[in-house]
């Protein structure tokens, strides 16, 4: 049963180093640049499907890596970031100055209003969380309408994640371990704070790992369009990004 973590519990920092210099290096280059864009297509095509962008107050927590505010602004939305040191606060300051706000505190006890924001936006941050059911429950506090998660799932070839770990981490130097979810735990989750699934967008249909070792060809981008072309990438896609809406208002 998903148990909130107890209010004397150590608080958790996995965005940090999501935040920081190093992290943002795994995102340089012709493969990172192709990544961050599937990503952000998934976002924007996510928010795009009801409500205008415009004036929309979006809160980023975990956004220290800065790879979604940019896009965000430019689709016209308030953002903000929430993060779990002032450290966090470091990209975005660089790239965008005054402009994103930014709130420090528990990643599952932000210094937040109820509902204060029409859409919190989460990536890059669930599969690092031991309290993960305490990051959902603060997620659905905070947000008034809709939340998009993304998060590694066992219906892909990540099912294997855990035999091919050592691999990713060779090809890919400086990843961390990271939790894998079934969709079926994170949908329970979220209807436990009243919000249900209502679409998701599957990135991938091949590790990222290999993305990454075979950054310089554009033969496996190419097999990427043809699977989500022909419908593969629906089904077997990771990591999935996944809106949920609040089911009664």
């Amino acid at each position: 049963m998903d148990m909130p973590a107890s209010p004397h519990s150590e608080r958790e920092t996995p965005d940090i180093e999501t935040s920081s210099d190093g992290y943002a290096s795994r995102f340089s280059g012709p493969a990172g640049h192709y990544l961050l864009s599937v990503q952000e297509q998934g976002v924007l095509s996510l928010l795009q499907n009801d409500r205008p962008l415009t004036g929309r107050l979006v809160l980023d927590v975990g956004g220290g890596h800065a790879q979604l505010a940019g896009p965000l602004l430019k689709q016209g939305c308030k953002v903000s970031v929430a993060g779990s040191d002032a450290r966090c606060a470091l990209r975005v300051r660089q790239l965008h100055g005054e402009a994103v706000a930014f709130y420090e505190g528990d990643l599952t006890d932000l210094p937040i209003a109820d509902r204060a924001f029409d859409t919190v936006i989460s990536v890059r941050l669930i599969s690092h969380m031991d309290n993960w059911p305490g990051l959902v429950a603060e997620l659905c506090r905070i947000a008034d309408k809709t939340i998009i998660i993304d998060y590694p799932t066992y219906t892909s070839l990540n099912l294997l994640s855990l035999a091919t770990f050592p691999l990713k981490k060779r090809i890919e130097k400086n990843t961390r371990t990271y939790r894998s979810f079934w969709d079926g735990e994170i949908e329970a989750s979220f209807a436990r704070h009243g919000f249900k699934a209502t679409a998701d967008y599957r990135q991938f249909t091949m590790p990222m790992a290999l993305h990454r070792l075979f950054a310089n060809s554009g033969g496996l981008r190419n097999l990427e369009t043809l699977m989500r072309k022909i419908g593969v990438t629906a089904l077997i896609g990771n990591p999935v990004l996944r809106r949920f809406d609040r089911m009664n208002g």
